[in-house]
Parts: structure tokens; C-alpha cells; sequence
């Protein structure tokens, strides 16, 4: 389950995102915009209510319970059934402080009508994976429950409407399962806390809310109540706030409406609200004068960062001037952010990542705000930098260059939302109810959204742009961040400092000059190749051409989205054919040239040119394999394989790209070793790779042995020849159609038929047992991981037997090392197989413990594979992992990304793809004889790794 247990606020800062845009228009000299105050705290902005959605119906039970309603058939024969609460941790006594949270756990542990772990098990026999599909979060407001179920079993979707009924009302609270549980919610705030980030949350966190409620009832709870509360207390809990008129359904999916309203009806009509009931309180975080600075420091913290967080009353969005408001604050993050981007291109930037923002906080609040990890020793440059961007928006504004080319961004998201109407995934209206239930949000839907936002996005004028900086600014109401390494605290800024830095980051401001191009993409198409050869598969729908440069594209033209075509075009070959001595320029190739624009444009240049529209081009350089990623809308189809041929034939040199990043690798690597987790992860690929220098992180000395032109030179290198390259499109468009295209930037594509293939450099983990133990951190928290290893037979047979291992394994670690043992939150069981550069097979068990429980967990896990390699898998848990891979290979086979996996995969192993329609038939080759087989002959303890982290010795 998932809780949001502390707000970072790195994450307020990070709320809304936007993508990239451009226009070629006149500039116009911007108007300054003055500071001010936060605004009044009037929560509401006036004007015409939006509408509601026709297509949802929206109800509420004569108990008070509310309802939504809506058919949706994507994914087909699926539903998302939602049960929201506005109960979370804000409502619990200091006696129930993670109780909210405590209480979504104990939903799953015994309901009037499924006692104990029934619900799960029935569910998983159903095909519902535990964790990946059920599930459920707790936060400050609101519990939330998950179930997405089929529709076409009538009997386990009607038992869905049940089931949530259990939740909401008939939660049973055994004595003995609250004691097993004690140890896993405990166990959950050991994997997710324990940690600087969480160390530092709670330094700032009462700064941040201005001492609230909100930093006082963080969803886990205190590890003094979660061990010794009683049934009476989360009892209590659960009888005040779980109630019908507190609580909503959210049904979206492949159904009829009618059907699912009788059966909420029939399902939900008997809650009853308490006969005492108590009023909810509404909190909130009161503003504060002036401005607040908080230095904080943690040892295990890798950066300086700061954040500034000016607080303002929250709008909801109700009306269709609230709407247009949003639409503005939009745009404004787009443009600022795109700032920020640039200045993230120069050769030595200020800082290592930047961000600003305006958007939703908590505790009925909006905020705008930056933050801002600075280089070591670089703060002061990093938040003055960013400071003062902020700062030349609000004296000169934006240009009507950047203004239009945010527009076209804006309707492009707008447009492809609307194209994909009746394609979007019901999860999707699931979150958007969900909102409106919590918060009163509007949900016009998307045909009123779209026509909308056509009709009015004009109307917003560059002056009320250029005022929103001034609106957002203000020295009232704002609290100033500062995190960084506890060895670092002397050099940090005290608050007069801070202060200094954010008054005069403005001085000698000059108005923002925007670098944009009119010239084409590609002057002039290059001379079209042709199709030489053409065969179908019938049974997949698929179409394999060979061009005449002897490039291989395999199309299959699809349904599932309306306006989406995915590419990904590969080769063998990859950092495998570098030499050892210009490895580490190899591998920082493909990242670096993708990351640099295109023949004559630079980076900047290069996304103002996409303005607009919908696509997305990257090269990649893989161990064994070099290609292209590619997704784009139909209509800029073109533009996608215009930017393939390029990437191709004109890759573009760009020495400040490349010591930019290699200024920034630097930077992060000389902190690298304060994260026990890093430097866990540092010893886990050094064991994984046989301590290959290939497998083990970057240096300072491999970096500074890396030069631009050894990059340059070895991205040419593989992308010289395309004739080994296969390229697979999957969406939606027609095949007949598109081939002058591909007959004229893939066919044209450099061609010198050298046929090489990647080397096998033999890069995996040594033969026989491995102990490596790592002693650092100062929390108790340990992490282990058990990897078994060897020579492996790819083929269909074998893979589906180590799919079923894996899930056999997670199921019986979840119910003995967390329902039995309450030592582990969530176990991590993955089993990977290859065929390329050899056959080779890995299966992983990873867990987060306490350090006192290591050997007796480790010494269960064994047990527990152990009885599988003696017995083989239980029935039961074959069947939930055949009903479970039979339920998701269904979804996927409705999938685009799904498809262009596949296809992919069975091209770069020589596989048969028509596989894929036998699969879920061939899932009964699983039987207990089977798995026993598998587990003895896969899961060898004597060639093994076992890696652990353990906190540093006192």
C-alpha cells in the first residue's frame, strides 16, 4: 500500500510540468509588471460555473454516499472501481497518530464477509495482482482504495462492489491481525523513511506549514502508537470517519451503468452514518509575515539545495474564469521553465537542476516555487541564478515569441486529449471524480474542455502574462529552504545571507532575448530509397518490408490510440565494439549527441522548431546495441523521420552540451559516497558485472579520460550504416500510406553492409557464492539481495516457467516474510532472462529489514525456496499466477507500447512473434512438477551472490 507519508518539499516544488513549443512571430517590447502582495484570501474565483460532464452520472444514496458512473470501454472488459474517504491522517487524536494509515492495512486483513487474507487470495485467483493493480494510499485528507477488475467474469466484477463495501464499512479489526500487522507498517516506514530526506522533512516540514496541523499528522504515524495503540483506539478511528456520507464509488469501465448503479445500491444502501456523528473539521496552514529561512543539514544528504515557497490561498477550479486562470498559470511555468532549460545548456551551468512553479499545495493552499541543487561550493551563483529569472519575468515579462510558442503547446496536449477521447484509459476519469468528490473540482469534460480552451486561449494577452510574476512574487507569506551535507554546514548561509542573496539577485537584469530560427527542419527531402521486398503475417497483421538500402521496417497498424505511432529502429553492436580505452566516451554518446540539436540547431533552437507538436526523438547506445527511439501523432509522422535522418546523417557537435554534463557528472559523483544507498548500488553492479569496469560507476579519472571528438567519432561510427538496422512502427496509421515516407528517410538512410554484430565482452556475475556486506548508514535499516545466476535457454517454454517462479516466489515471501514473520513491507522477486550477447539468466530477491532481522530472514527466504525446489509451487498459486498473466497479456495485447515490445523483442531474438497469440494457452504447461523442476534447476544456492547493507558499526 501507498501512503504519503511526508510531503518533500522538492515535491511542491515540482507539481506542474509542461512540455515544448515555438512560433515565428514579431517581437513586441515587454511591459514591467510590479510586485505584490499574495492575493486576498478569497478561495473562489467569481463567474459562469463550468459544467459537468454528461457522460458520468453522478448520484448520492439516501445514507449520503456519492456515486460516478461512467462507461468507458478502454481498456476493454475492464472496470476501476475506486472507494475514496475524506478521512486521512489531518482527522486522527494525537492517540491515533498513523492510524488512517494503519486502518487501509487492516482492509486487507479481515472484512466481515472475507476473513483475514481472503480478499487478497480470492482476488489474486481472480487474476488482480496484489501491490501492481490492488492497492490503496492513505494522505493527509483522503483514503483511497484501488480494485481494477474484469468485467466479463460477471461474478468476480459483482464481488468487486462488495468487497468495497467491506472497506468502507465492515472492517472487522482482529486483535491478531493488528499485532502481525504492527511489524509491516513499521517495516513500510523502514523502506520508504529512514532515510536524510525524511531526517530533513521533518526539520522543515513545521517551518514549511508554519507549525499547522499538517506537520504534525504525517500519514505513518509514530513508532511509539503504531507498536502499543489498541483495537479500541483505530477502532474509534474507523467508526467516526469511515462513514457513508464521508465516502464515494467510483466505478469507470466496460459496463453497463445501470447494472453497477443497482449494484452500488444493493451493496452500499445499508451503511449507516453514526448516530453521534461528528462534524469534520477543516484545517489549514495560516499565513505567516514576512519570510521565513530554514537551514537544515543531514550527513547522508549528497547536495545543496534551496527552495522558495511563496504561499497563496488555493483556487479551485469551478468556474470558466478559474479555468482561464489555470490555463495562464500554465503557460507561465511553461515559460519560465523553458528559461531555466536553456540556461541548463550552457557549458558551465549555475546549477544542477532547477524548477519553478505555480500550483497546487496542501492545507487549502497554492504556492509558487523554485527549487534549485546547486553545484558543490555553488549555491550562492545557483539561487541567484534562478532568483533572478524569476526576477526578469517580473521586470520585463515574457515575448510574444515565447507567449505564442506556449500556446501551441498548451492546444497540442489540449488537441491529442481530445483526439484520444474516446480511447483514454478509465483510470484517467477515475483521478478526475476523485478530485471533484475531494476538493469540489470541476469536471466539464473533455469536449466542452477542448472546444473551450480552442475558443478562448487567444483572448489571454501577453500584459495578463507578464502581470502573473508580479501576482506570484512577494516577500510575505514565504518561507526559504536551505538543505545540504552535514560536512558542508559551516559553508552554508546563515538567514541575513539568504536574504541578501534574494534582494540583489535582480541587479543589472537585461531583458530576455529569445534565439529562435525560421529556417526548415531539412531544407530538402534527401533521395527516396524503395521497397525491394514485402512480407505479411497474416496472423499478427503485420507487414516486414526490406528496403533497398537494406533496412528492415516491420509495421502493425493498430486501433488501440487514435492519433499515436511508436518507433524504436535498432542494431546490433552498442559500447560492446568500443575499446576499453574509449568506453567511457562511448557510453556517454548517445546522451550527450541527443541532448546537443540537430545538423545546424542546437538544442534550444531545436524545440522552439517542434512548437506545437506531438513528437519525440532520441538516439540510444545500448552494452550490445545502438537505435532510435520515436513516438509522434500522425500528422508529424514526418517530422519524426525527418528528425530519424538527421540524427542519422547529421548529428551535431556541441562542446558546451558535453562540459556541461561533464561538469555535472563530476559534481554529483564527489557526494556520491555520503547515500548508503549509492554506495550500495555501487557494490551490487561492481558483484553483478565480476567487477568489470564496464559494470562499476563512472570516476573522475574515466571521465577526464573521455573527450567530445571520441564521442563524436563513435556515434558516427555506429549509426554509419543502417543497413543492419530493423525499425518496427506500431499505431495508428495506414501502411500503404506511409511508404514514400519510409521509402524516403529510411531508405535514404547511409548504407555501407558491414554486417557486424555486437561482441560477447562476458560481462556477468562470477560462478559460485558471493558474501559482500556493506556497512553504511546511520539509520537501522538493512537492505538484502539475493541473486542467482547462470548459463540459460532462451526460448518461450523455458520463460514462461521462470515468470511463473517469480511470482510463485513473491507470493509465498509476501505471506512469510511479511504476513508471517512482520519483517519486510513488500519483497522485490524478479526474474531476468537474455539471449543476447549469450544466454544468461538472473533471479533477484531483494527486502528492506531491520539489521537485527537480517540472518532470520534470509534463513526464511531459503526456507521457503527450499520447499518449493522439495514440493514445487502450491496449486493455488499456479493458478493466481495463470489467472494473472492471462488477465494482463489480455490488456496488453490492446496496448500500442505493449506491441512495439514484442515485436522488438522477437526480432532481436530471432523469436517467432506469433508466439505471443499462444501464450495464455501455453500457461498450462505450469504444473507443480514443473516449478519444481525450475526452482532446482535455476535457483542453485551454491552460485549465488548474497549483497547486503548493513548501518554503520557503533
Amino acid at each position: 500500500m501507498i501512503f504519503n507519508k511526508t510531503l518533500s518539499v522538492a515535491a511542491l516544488a515540482l507539481i506542474i510540468a509542461a512540455g515544448s513549443a515555438d512560433a515565428q512571430v514579431k517581437k513586441r517590447a515587454p511591459k514591467p509588471s510590479p510586485k505584490s502582495k499574495p492575493v486576498p484570501a478569497a478561495l473562489q474565483i467569481a463567474g459562469k460555473a463550468l459544467p459537468v460532464d454528461p457522460n458520468v452520472l453522478i448520484g448520492k444514496l439516501p445514507n449520503g454516499l456519492t456515486y460516478y458512473i461512467r462507461h468507458n470501454e478502454q481498456p476493454q472488459n475492464r472496470a476501476e472501481l475506486y472507494l475514496v474517504n475524506k478521512a486521512g491522517s489531518i482527522l486522527e487524536t494525537d492517540a491515533q497518530q498513523g492510524l488512517a494509515h494503519f486502518t487501509e492495512h487492516m482492509a486487507f486483513n479481515g472484512t466481515r464477509d472475507f476473513p483475514k487474507n481472503e480478499l487478497v487470495n480470492y482476488l489474486q485467483k481472480s487474476g488482480v495482482k496484489f501491490g501492481a493493480d490492488l492497492n490503496a494510499y492513505t494522505s493527509f485528507d483522503e483514503t483511497v482504495y484501488q480494485l481494477p477488475l474484469p468485467t466479463d467474469s460477471a461474478a468476480v466484477f459483482e464481488k468487486g462492489f462488495n468487497i468495497l463495501a467491506n472497506w468502507a464499512g465492515y472492517v472487522t479489526f482482529d486483535a491478531t491481525e493488528i499485532d502481525k500487522e504492527r511489524g509491516v507498517v513499521l517495516e513500510e516506514e523502514r523502506m520508504r523513511g529512514k532515510n536524510a530526506q525524511e531526517r530533513l522533512s521533518l526539520q522543515t516540514l513545521p517551518v514549511l506549514l508554519n507549525n499547522s496541523r499538517y506537520a504534525s499528522r504525517l500519514p505513518i504515524g509514530k513508532e511509539e502508537i503504531l507498536k502499543s495503540f489498541t483495537p479500541e483506539t483505530i477502532k474509534g478511528f474507523y467508526s467516526d470517519w469511515y462513514r457513508p456520507d464521508m465516502q464515494a464509488v467510483v466505478a469507470v469501465g466496460d459496463f453497463d451503468v445501470q447494472r453497477v448503479l443497482e449494484l452500488i445500491k444493493k451493496n452500499f444502501s445499508g451503511l449507516k452514518n453514526p448516530a453521534a456523528e461528528k462534524p469534520r473539521p477543516e484545517y489549514n496552514v495560516a499565513p505567516s509575515p514576512g519570510t521565513v529561512v530554514k537551514i537544515a543539514t543531514d550527513k547522508e544528504f549528497p547536495y545543496t539545495m534551496a527552495q522558495i515557497v511563496v504561499k497563496h490561498p488555493q483556487v479551485i477550479v469551478k468556474t470558466e474564469q478559474g479555468y482561464m486562470q489555470n490555463v495562464r498559470n500554465t503557460l507561465f511555468n511553461y515559460m519560465l521553465n523553458q528559461r531555466l532549460a536553456e540556461l541548463q545548456q550552457k557549458p558551465d551551468p549555475a546549477f544542477l537542476y532547477a524548477r519553478t512553479t505555480y500550483g497546487p499545495m496542501l492545507g487549502k493552499l497554492d504556492a509558487f516555487s523554485s527549487i534549485v541543487v546547486a553545484k558543490s561550493g555553488g549555491l550562492e551563483q545557483a539561487f541567484k541564478t534562478v532568483v533572478a529569472e524569476t526576477e526578469r519575468a517580473r521586470k520585463f515579462g515574457f515575448t510574444l515569441t515565447e507567449f505564442e510558442r506556449a500556446k501551441q503547446a498548451a492546444l497540442a496536449g489540449m488537441q491529442n486529449a481530445y483526439y484520444e477521447k474516446n480511447k483514454t484509459n478509465s483510470a484517467s476519469y477515475v483521478r478526475e471524480y476523485q478530485q471533484n468528490f475531494l476538493t469540489g473540482e470541476a469536471i466539464p469534460g473533455i469536449e466542452f474542455e477542448f472546444n473551450y480552451y480552442v475558443s478562448n486561449i487567444n483572448k489571454i494577452t501577453l500584459e495578463q502574462m507578464n502581470a502573473l510574476a508580479g501576482k506570484f512574487i512577494s516577500d510575505q507569506n514565504r518561507v526559504i529552504i536551505v538543505e545540504g551535507p552535514e560536512k558542508d554546514k559551516d559553508q552554508l548561509p546563515d538567514e541575513k545571507t539568504v536574504l541578501s542573496w534574494v534582494n540583489t539577485a535582480g541587479a543589472n537584469l537585461t531583458p530576455y532575448v529569445d534565439n529562435v530560427t525560421s529556417k526548415p527542419l531539412m531544407e530538402k527531402a534527401p533521395e527516396a530509397g524503395k521497397i525491394v521486398a514485402e512480407a505479411q503475417d497474416e496472423a499478427l497483421g503485420t507487414t516486414l518490408l526490406t528496403l533497398s538500402n537494406g533496412v528492415k521496417v516491420i509495421l502493425k497498424p493498430t486501433e488501440f490510440k487514435n492519433d499515436q505511432i511508436l518507433i524504436n529502429g535498432y542494431s546490433f553492436g552498442g559500447t560492446s565494439l568500443a575499446s576499453d580505452n574509449d568506453y567511457m566516451a562511448a557510453s556517454l554518446a548517445a546522451s550527450i549527441i541527443g541532448s546537443s540539436g540537430i545538423s545546424e540547431f542546437n538544442q534550444g533552437q531545436l524545440d522552439k522548431m517542434l512548437a506545437g507538436k506531438t513528437v519525440n526523438v532520441s538516439p540510444y547506445i545500448t552494452d550490445y546495441s545502438q537505435g532510435i527511439r520515436a513516438s509522434s501523432s500522425l500528422q508529424d509522422l514526418e517530422t519524426a523521420m525527418q528528425l530519424i535522418y538527421l540524427y542519422f546523417t547529421s548529428p551535431r557537435k556541441d562542446a558546451d552540451i558535453w562540459q556541461g554534463n561533464i561538469n555535472q557528472t563530476k559534481s554529483i559523483l564527489a557526494t556520491r559516497n555520503l547515500v548508503p544507498g549509492s554506495v550500495y548500488q555501487d557494490t551490487l553492479s561492481a558483484v553483478l558485472s565480476n567487477y568489470n569496469f564496464r559494470g562499476m560507476p563512472a570516476t573522475v579519472e574515466r571521465l577526464n579520460s573521455a573527450s567530445l571528438d571520441k564521442a563524436f567519432s563513435f556515434y558516427k561510427d555506429r549509426f554509419a550504416d543502417a543497413s543492419g538496422f530493423t525499425f518496427v512502427l506500431v499505431g495508428s496509421f495506414n501502411a500503404d500510406l506511409i511508404r514514400p515516407m519510409l521509402n524516403t528517410y529510411l531508405g535514404s538512410l547511409p548504407s555501407t553492409n558491414k554486417k557486424e554484430t555486437y561482441k560477447n565482452l562476458g560481462i556477468h556475475p562470477a560462478p559460485g557464492q558471493i558474501n559482500k556486506t556493506v556497512y553504511k548508514g546511520i539509520d537501522d535499516k538493512a537492505n538484502v539481495q539475493l541473486i542467482y545466476s547462470g548459463n540459460y535457454t532462451f526460448n518461450e517454454a523455458n520463460n514462461i516457467q521462470m515468470d511463473a517462479l517469480e511470482e510463485v516466489l513473491n507470493i509465498k515471501l509476501v505471506e512469510r516474510l511479511r504476513e508471517q514473520e512482520s519483517g519486510i513491507y513488500a519483497p522485490g522477486v524478479k526474474a531476468n532472462y537474455t539471449k543476447n550477447p549469450e544466454g544468461r539468466y538472473t533471479v533477484t530477491i531483494a527486502f528492506t529489514c531491520a539489521a537485527a532481522n537480517v540472518d532470520k530472514l534470509v534463513a526464511a527466504t531459503l526456507d521457503e525456496i527450499n520447499k518449493i525446489k522439495q514440493k514445487g509451487a502450491e496449486p493455488g498459486d499456479i493458478q493466481k499466477f495463470v489467472a494473472e498473466e492471462a488477465r494482463s497479456t489480455q490488456v496488453q495485447l490492446k496496448q500500442n507500447v505493449s506491441w512495439l515490445g514484442l515485436l522488438l523483442s522477437a526480432s532481436q531474438n530471432g523469436e517467432d512473434p506469433d508466439a505471443i497469440l499462444t501464450h495464455v494457452k501455453n500457461l498450462d504447461q505450469i504444473t507443480v512438477q514443473s516449478t519444481k523442476e525450475t526452482a532446482n534447476k535455476y535457483l542453485n544456492n551454491t552460485n549465488m551472490a548474497k549483497v547486503i547493507l548493513m548501518p554503520e558499526k557503533k
